[in-house]
């Protein structure tokens, strides 16, 4: 729609989950190393938080981008607190058959399978994004099922990400025994307002243009109705874009920014920050110095 307007050679703010698209500043870098250095370090667990849209999932997909061979991977997405047991679901996630009613059986079939990876020279990780999901009950069941590792024998490996509600389960007095044996701890904070602007360059590059498209003061007024939060700053700016092609706007500065803002909150589903009069108080102050 404005790729061709704007100089892009693809959408710079799509919402999909592309792992080349990541920004990978301060937070999300350090998060990364963690979760390599539990992987590395053979934790049996490790956990990685963020608020809603602060770019985990894509973390996640970098990560599996980046494992070798050796490792194998069971990804379990589509988390919620009525599931069941857990133990089908494990097994599902790394490619074996979960249909037998009977849980020794099923454990039996988990443990043999980890055991032929582990001979194979293949470490076995198992990732539950969306964890926070997961009910206390489960995740007592997931720390049970840890238990499967054996004294040096570490044939599985747990990574868990979620938003920060799983931090909160996770300090539940249940759940102490789980804490003690978390190696990896990390919490992706929103982006800081140095971040936002090196991200917005960073995926308008990434799509094609070198020349600057939004002012300073347009970069910082993002910064604040998205919170620093890169899904809401991808639906921001894209929506922003939209609105500029369609004025054919060639340059994006703060007024505009905020005109748009105004539009979408009085006519659309989304308010994008906060209400348009809060709006305008409060970044006025904080933008047009």
């Amino acid at each position: 729609m404005y790729e061709e307007f704007y100089g892009f050679t693809e959408k710079p703010f799509t919402l999909q989950t592309d792992p080349s698209l990541l920004y990978m500043g301060k937070s999300h870098t350090a998060a990364f190393a963690m979760l390599e250095y539990g992987l590395l370090n053979q934790a049996g667990f490790s956990v990685i938080t963020g608020e809603i849209g602060a770019g985990k999932t894509t973390l996640v997909a970098r990560l599996l981008d980046s494992l070798d061979e050796d490792q194998t991977v069971g990804l379990l997405n589509n988390t919620h607190e009525n599931m069941g047991e857990l133990l089908p679901w494990v097994l599902h996630s790394f490619g074996q058959d979960y249909l037998a009613e009977n849980q020794i059986v099923q454990y039996d079939q988990l443990r043999y399978f980890l055991n032929v990876e582990y001979d194979a020279g293949r470490h076995s990780i198992l990732i539950i994004d969306e964890a926070q999901n997961l009910s206390i009950e489960l995740l007592e069941q997931l720390r049970t099922l840890s238990n499967i590792n054996f004294g040096a024998r570490q044939i599985l490996q747990i990574v868990l990400v979620g938003q920060p509600e799983l931090r909160d389960k996770l300090r539940h007095p249940k759940l102490k025994q789980f804490v003690q044996r978390v190696a990896v701890d990390y919490h992706v904070p929103v982006l800081s307002l140095e971040e936002t602007v090196e991200y917005l360059e960073h995926r308008m590059l990434l799509a094609g243009r070198k020349e600057p498209l939004l002012t300073a003061k347009a970069c910082h007024m993002m910064h604040f109705v998205s919170g620093g939060v890169p899904r809401i700053l991808n639906v921001v700016c894209d929506t922003v874009l939209s609105y500029g092609f369609a004025d054919q706007q060639l340059n994006i500065d703060e007024v505009y920014v905020r005109s748009v803002l105004k539009n979408r909150a009085e006519g659309g589903l989304l308010a994008l920050g906060c209400e348009p009069k809060v709006m305008r108080k409060r970044s006025q102050s904080q933008y047009d110095e």
